[in-house]
């Protein structure tokens, strides 16, 4: 009889710590479905809360409470690509007003696009406007491009390589869809300038034609046509044509320094005013070559023609050396200069 009342007992022992765990796991599964709920409910509303800011703007403006609210905290099904700039004026950024207007074609493309969804988003922060965030993600140049997956943390790719790939529109486009799976569509508001550019340049070769049109031996003249060849071939080897594809930003400027780089540190890129700077001086060069060819072959006096000898001999040597100096800085361990180091 002791045992079977123990046995009972420590039964009904069982049976009500059995219940009590039943009673646990339906509380647990309530309280997981209430949190589900409110995880969805505020989903939802930060995904309304950003397709209404997307419908004002293509490019949502962000400061520091939006970004940690809508970007970092959870939960988000949607990715953001977000531009890190610094716009006012008092940041003298020329850049970073180039890099914008390509951002918003590329936002304008996608939010007028009949595949736009709540899949991505494009945002701006403004360093005047968060600066925290900068501080938070220990950024110090701008502009900057990220992208912010659905889930995790960004990764060493969701950083666009600006200097690489430089910020047209239809670059961004393809580092977007890299990232997003999603394909957009680069749609560029109609530009005139180059037809009416073309249209006057034509006029005006016309218009020449016409008042010359009993005397064309110009259009025979040798130094015309070497003057046009060699201005086409001093554009090319500059690297404008890399500019057209590319679309690379005029120059760097650190917002914290203040600092300008006009030449990229790179062999794989470069800026704009980094091939202007070319392109002057391989012109001079040039000019030092035909100041010399003119020295040994004029029949100028020997006074003048020892002058221009030696200002051959100079531009030649200096802007050369400027160039080997340009080439030492990009392509690092390069062993050999000349004049500057």
């Amino acid at each position: 009889m002791t045992v079977d009342r123990r046995a009972r007992s420590i039964i009904g022992d069982m049976e009500h710590s059995i219940h009590q765990l039943c009673l646990f796991i339906l509380f647990l599964e309530h309280l997981l479905c209430v949190m589900l709920c409110v995880l969805q409910t505020l989903l939802s509303e930060k995904v309304t809360q950003m397709m209404e800011w997307a419908s004002k703007r293509s490019v949502i403006r962000m400061n520091g409470d939006k970004f940690r609210r809508f970007v970092k905290a959870p939960p988000r099904n949607y990715s953001v690509v977000i531009m890190f700039t610094a716009l006012q004026p008092q940041r003298q950024c020329g850049v970073c007003r180039q890099a914008d207007e390509e951002f918003q074609v590329l936002a304008n493309s996608w939010r007028y696009s009949s595949a736009f969804t709540n899949k991505v988003f494009f945002a701006s922060v403004d360093f005047d406007e968060g600066s925290d965030v900068f501080q938070m993600l220990n950024m110090n140049s701008a502009p900057t491009f990220l992208h912010f997956p659905p889930k995790g943390k960004p990764r060493r790719t969701d950083t666009y390589e600006l200097q690489v790939r430089g910020f047209a529109a239809e670059q961004l486009a393809r580092w977007v869809a890299d990232r997003t799976d999603v394909q957009i569509r680069v749609i560029r508001p109609p530009n005139y300038a180059g037809p009416l550019l073309l249209g006057f340049l034509l006029a005006v070769i016309g218009g020449l034609a016409y008042l010359r049109r009993h005397n064309l031996e110009f259009l025979f003249n040798k130094n015309v046509w070497a003057f046009s060849a060699l201005c086409f071939v001093l554009i090319m080897t500059s690297g404008q044509m890399w500019n057209h594809i590319r679309g690379p930003p005029y120059a760097h400027k650190n917002p914290s320094t203040g600092q300008v780089s006009y030449i990229h540190g790179s062999s794989q890129a470069q800026f704009v005013a980094e091939t202007h700077i070319v392109l002057l001086f391989n012109a001079a060069v040039t000019m030092g070559m035909v100041l010399l060819c003119e020295a040994a072959t004029s029949d100028m006096d020997i006074g003048k023609r020892k002058i221009m000898c030696v200002a051959g001999i100079g531009l030649v040597m200096l802007f050369f050396s400027w160039l080997l100096s340009i080439f030492r800085a990009k392509y690092h361990g390069y062993p050999y200069s000349f004049l500057l180091s």
